[in-house]
């Protein structure tokens, strides 16, 4: 058998140096025969290389350290089952803005068309899921691709892009310069002028104006601009589950009246009925469907954005503002003047009141299993200012995205797009290596949390450190009760039981199992001080679901 020891000249090696000159610092992924070379490559570079038991899994991790820093997460994975095992993860990065390089492993060029191991055309698999998927089919091309894929991930609303590797492609020598600017982000300006004035005269003849913030506003980059617009403004405004929340009105001064998403009944949504002007920043359809927010409404509506508006019959903006958001949020400052009517601001603060007072209600509440409200009351205690807080999709996520709220930009991860079961584990693996020394707190349902249970062992291999919250109704409860208020019944929904603590223990993790509301506090505060990630299993008594779908019409039930 011949050895190849590792090519410092060849295609891996050049991929894997342009990923460190764009300052990658992780890369996520499974191995495989027709992708060793770049695992080979990352061995002997600067970029830590994270193993994990799922590809779905890697690309995960991926598109948390996207959001977070704004820049490529990356995950790699073998031919045919791994690339394919990366779809759901790509999708949901696509769907939410997170900025991912997926680089998939493929036979060699002369064998893509025979009847062989893994052979599987990839590149049009992954065009569905993603903003650009195209394969390497020359040496040459190598940098051009690499270049023009990160630009396209990174740039206008940030999502997933694919490149298909070839093993002989990967062996051959690169003849390209792998220090060129391969990938250099450009600065967006503001939008034009002429747009910035017609919104401007909108909100000026406004009463009752109102902003909706989605999940491109909380961007690091942008949180001065929002923060300098809405002191300056005092426009009051909402946030979708993953735009900015709470953050921008306690360093702004301005009035925050709550969260939107899901259902349209919350308090928030009954200011948004009352404004007469509305302006979007970094909001995607996707979030919140216009459908339920903006039907048979007559107003203004500004969007601005990185990228132009996709029409809906009830999201048709007034005015775009087309550009980067910080700098058209600048524009915007420096020329915003407002006269909001009194009684709108009363009402947008009676909102946010009301919010609060839901959430005191958990305080009082002592029955077993634990009612959701006292769940979320004694995790919002938990969220200290340096807190990153990683929420998986279900009832648990409902509860937590109306009433739990975080102090600076980006500190809540959600799946706000494709609602992808699964994702806190990952994500919090993902925080523990961007913010080692600091408090993760994750959550999910008992039916979420299995979908990547495996990765506790990724976790204690890395080092990662976390507190995980199971809420643990033995059901996929989030599809239980909307089927209860469509149809009178549910079906599928079902979950057997299964021991958190003895399946922590078995990773060499710790687990603890809730007998009580009232030990909650105690455990919490015990949990944060291991160096282990800790499993708490929470029995859950979803009876108060019913709030959730309080004067919610049949025809918004999603």
């Amino acid at each position: 058998m011949t050895t190849h020891p590792n090519n410092p000249k060849n295609c891996a090696n050049a991929i894997v140096k342009m990923l460190e000159n764009h300052g990658v610092t992780h890369v996520f992924g499974i191995p495989g025969a027709k992708i060793d070379s770049l695992f080979l490559a990352l061995k002997h570079s600067k970029i830590e290389l994270i193993i994990c038991r799922h590809e779905q899994n890697a690309a995960f991790m991926a598109a948390a350290f996207g959001r977070l820093t704004g820049k490529i997460g990356v995950c790699i994975a073998t031919s045919g089952p791994g690339v394919t095992n990366l779809t759901t993860g790509l999708a949901t990065a696509t769907s939410e803005g997170d900025p991912v390089l997926a680089i998939g492993g493929e036979v060699p060029v002369d064998e893509r068309l025979k009847k062989t191991h893994q052979s599987l055309d990839t590149t049009d698999l992954m065009k569905s899921v993603t903003k650009l998927s195209v394969e390497m089919v020359t040496p040459d091309q190598v940098g051009e691709l690499m270049g023009n894929a990160i630009r396209v991930a990174e740039s206008g609303r940030p999502g997933a892009v694919f490149l298909s590797l070839p093993r002989d492609v990967s062996l051959a020598d690169y003849p390209g310069d792998v220090d060129a600017t391969w990938g250099k982000r450009l600065p967006m300006g503001p939008a034009a002028k002429s747009t910035i004035n017609e919104a401007l005269d909108i909100l000026k003849k406004s009463k009752r104006p109102i902003a909706i913030l989605g999940m491109q506003s909380s961007s690091q980059d942008t949180s001065d601009a929002l923060i300098n617009f809405f002191k300056k403004s005092g426009i009051p405004y909402v946030s979708t589950f993953q735009g900015a929340g709470g953050w921008v009105a306690s360093s702004s001064g301005a009035t925050y009246a709550g969260r939107i998403g899901l259902f349209r009944n919350q308090p928030a949504d009954k200011l948004l009925d009352q404004a007469d002007a509305v302006l979007t920043i970094g909001y995607d359809p996707i979030e919140y469907d216009p459908s339920i927010w903006n039907t048979n409404l007559s107003r203004p509506v500004i969007c601005l954005d990185s990228i132009a508006a996709y029409q809906d019959n009830a999201f048709l903006p007034t005015i775009e503002l087309i550009g980067g958001i910080g700098e058209s949020l600048d524009a915007l400052t420096a020329g915003i003047v407002t006269q909001i009517d009194s009684a709108f601001m009363s009402a947008a603060k009676v909102a946010i009141k009301e919010v609060g007072d839901t959430l005191e209600e958990g305080k009082l509440m002592n029955k077993f299993p634990v009612e959701p409200l006292r769940l979320v009351y004694e995790l919002q205690k938990q969220i200290t200012p340096d807190t990153h807080v990683a929420l998986d999709v279900g009832s648990n996520y409902i509860w937590m995205n109306r009433y739990c709220a975080a102090d600076q930009a980006r500190k809540v991860l959600v799946s706000n797009g494709q609602q992808t079961l699964g994702v806190a584990l990952p994500w919090a693996i993902a925080m523990s290596l961007l913010y080692p020394g600091e408090r993760i707190l994750s959550s999910s349902g008992d039916g979420g949390f299995l979908f990547t249970a495996t990765e506790l062992e990724t976790a204690v291999r890395v080092g990662a450190k976390f507190v995980h919250v199971i809420w643990d109704s033995r059901s996929y409860d989030m599809v239980g009760f909307q089927e209860q208020a469509r149809y009178g019944e549910t079906a599928g929904v079902t979950l057997g039981y299964y021991d958190p603590v003895k399946f922590a223990e078995s990773f060499g993790c710790k687990g603890y199992s809730i007998k009580s509301a009232d030990e909650l506090p105690d455990i919490f505060e015990e949990a944060f001080k291991y160096d282990v990630p800790v499993l708490i299993h929470v029995p859950v008594d979803y009876s108060l679901n019913e709030r959730l779908m309080q004067d919610v019409a049949q025809s918004f039930v999603n």
